[in-house]
């Protein structure tokens, strides 16, 4: 498997960490949060189950435009070949 050299930018963090402090936000919401800042500075990769549900987040209406853009920013940063 070939590495993405992608990391999470300095506005998706923000978001990120603001997603995870917020009482109101969805479980799935922290989860791709939690995974966006994990991928912060380093070389660290979206796994295969985070990235089924960030690709069902993006292909859902349920889910408000903060959500999609951590979703977003999960899915750029899983491995390639899958």
């Amino acid at each position: 498997m070939s590495n993405n050299s992608k990391q999470t930018s300095s506005k998706i963090a923000s978001l990120a960490s603001e997603t995870l402090k917020d009482k109101n936000a969805s479980q799935v919401a922290k989860q791709l949060a939690a995974s966006a800042l994990s991928q912060t500075g380093t070389s660290k990769q979206t796994g295969s189950a985070m990235e089924d549900i960030a690709s069902k987040v993006l292909q859902s209406p349920k889910y408000n435009n903060e959500t999609k853009s951590l979703a977003g920013a999960v899915l750029s940063q899983s491995v390639k070949e899958r």
